[in-house]
């Protein structure tokens, strides 16, 4: 079964840190582009950061660069995402995806997992 499960959001203070994790089951973090995306309420869905499956290059937004890091532990097929210097404009619920492209001969389909998401309040 094919499962993605975030954990360690809660509440911090401004200028604080969290560390995100991403734990996947039933298929390989390392096969997959593993993106964070977060969603602050009344506002769509933004990337964070995402590590491609070769090469593990990563990629940031503009607004954590400098910040946050995306890491990927494949002994442990999780994800993470260090957070540091939060600010309050970071509060959002934060969530793992993880995709594939699988080629099969002329043809190719797309996996494309979600997890549950894990709020992060960045607050004093």
């Amino acid at each position: 079964q094919v499962q993605l499960v975030e954990s360690g959001g809660g509440l911090v203070q401004p200028g604080g840190s969290l560390r995100l994790s991403c734990a996947a089951s039933g298929f390989t973090v390392s096969n997959y582009a593993m993106t964070w995306y977060r969603q602050a309420p009344g506002k769509e869905r933004e990337l964070v950061a995402g590590i491609t499956s070769a090469g593990g290059r990563t990629n940031y937004a503009d607004s954590v660069k400098g910040r946050f890091t995306i890491s990927r532990d494949n002994a442990k097929n999780t994800v993470y995402l260090q957070m540091n210097s939060l600010k309050p404009e970071d509060t959002a619920m934060y969530y793992c995806n993880a995709v594939s492209t699988v080629v099969a001969g002329v043809s190719s389909y797309e996996n494309n997992y979600w997890g549950q998401g894990t709020q992060v309040t960045v607050s004093s």
